[in-house]
């Protein structure tokens, strides 16, 4: 086996690829990941506008402008044909696993982020379009979100809950999805097929807080620079065992109900002078997802360690954190600033996409 089939075979780990594109499927690429290991896809705004720009939808882009769409509609035929066509191509990985794996996540648009109602909405209105049970719909972690979340859940709508930092956001996080849960089981309906799992953001967290290092530039700051993201995913991975192993979960599990995975996005490493798989040695662990670019894909498949590591070291995990902290750099502040400026950039993002499009369908329209 390779490293990446080896994540799943003997650490019960699922690597996702972090990409999504016409030319990944069209050419069997895709096809070609799955069978190498890969156990699912995620994607987001800023990976459409690359593959908008390049061109590949310029075909589906003329239809939508015969039909009067603007951009907003384009890119919906755009993200449900290449998210449904991606989820049946690991379509078999989800019957495999019995519904546990095998998904593709697909985004609310990130300028309703804070807006409950409009999510919930939105949400609906992906999940009825795809019309495929191994897809998540993606809700960021911002208190509005919450409660489109919980009411996601309740109504079976899997949900990946995205752009996570804090360890208390993921607490709340959990308890949505518990609480979700619950009302669908009240209600009568089955929870033995909804899944979620809640995207906790890693290499962010490292670039935020370095920089903040580097500022301070003491030999202190220097030796804590890059562990501050491996130790707070550490600390969150605790915080999901505790909860869902430690006997609050047991009546749901017992009604069918399946666990709440972590998954770890943004793994790729940003410093050139750390080791390309970083994150990904670092955060392997059972009943977990660990979303992958392609470069680190690669990278992982060539030189990759499988070895669990996620649950190993907490109290190392605490130190590193309060070494941080007793430089003058609070982990809450860090987290509640990433969030802010995570939703920022996945606008900034759609808004470029938007433009992207538009600036493509006025290029393909007839004269």
């Amino acid at each position: 086996m390779n490293t990446l089939q080896r994540l799943h075979a003997e650490q019960e780990q699922s690597p996702w690829i972090d990409f999504i594109d016409r030319q990944l499927i069209d050419t069997g690429k895709l096809a070609e990941w799955v069978g190498m290991g890969i156990r699912g896809l995620t994607s987001n705004p800023t990976i459409f506008g690359k593959a908008v720009a390049s061109g590949q939808y310029d075909e589906l882009i003329r239809r939508e402008i015969g039909a009067g769409h603007d951009a907003r509609e384009i890119f919906e035929e755009i993200e449900i044909a290449d998210c449904g066509d991606a989820a049946d191509i690991l379509r078999p990985v989800y019957e495999d696993a019995d519904g546990a794996d095998g998904f593709v996540s697909i985004e609310v648009e990130p300028d309703l982020a804070e807006d409950s109602d409009a999510t919930l909405e939105r949400a609906r209105h992906l999940w009825s379009r795809l019309e495929r049970p191994n897809v998540f719909i993606k809700i960021p972690a911002t208190p509005a979100g919450l409660p489109a979340i919980e009411s996601a859940i309740a109504e079976g709508i899997n949900i990946n809950i995205t752009l996570m930092f804090s360890v208390d956001v993921y607490r709340d996080v959990a308890r949505a999805y518990i609480a979700g849960l619950r009302r669908r089981r009240d209600g009568g309906g089955d929870i033995s097929r909804v899944a979620s799992v809640a995207s906790f953001f890693v290499s962010r967290v490292d670039t935020k807080v370095d920089k903040a290092l580097d500022a301070i530039g003491t030999q202190a700051a220097i030796d804590a620079r890059g562990q501050a993201a491996i130790a707070n995913a550490k600390l969150a991975y605790h915080a999901y065992k505790e909860i869902f192993e430690g006997g609050a979960f047991d009546d749901l599990a017992g009604a069918g109900a399946r666990e709440q995975r972590c998954l770890w996005a943004s793994t790729s490493t940003k410093n050139p002078t750390y080791r390309d798989v970083m994150y990904a040695e670092e955060l392997i662990g059972p009943k977990t997802v660990d979303t992958l670019p392609t470069e680190t894909i690669e990278a992982f498949l060539d030189h990759g360690v499988v070895s669990r590591t996620l649950d190993v070291g907490l109290d190392e995990a605490l130190a590193a954190i309060r070494a941080v902290e007793a430089l003058g750099i609070r982990m809450e502040t860090v987290t509640d600033e990433l969030i802010v400026e995570g939703v920022a950039s996945f606008t900034k993002s759609f808004e470029d996409l938007m433009g992207a499009i538009d600036a493509q369908r006025k290029a393909l329209a007839p004269a």
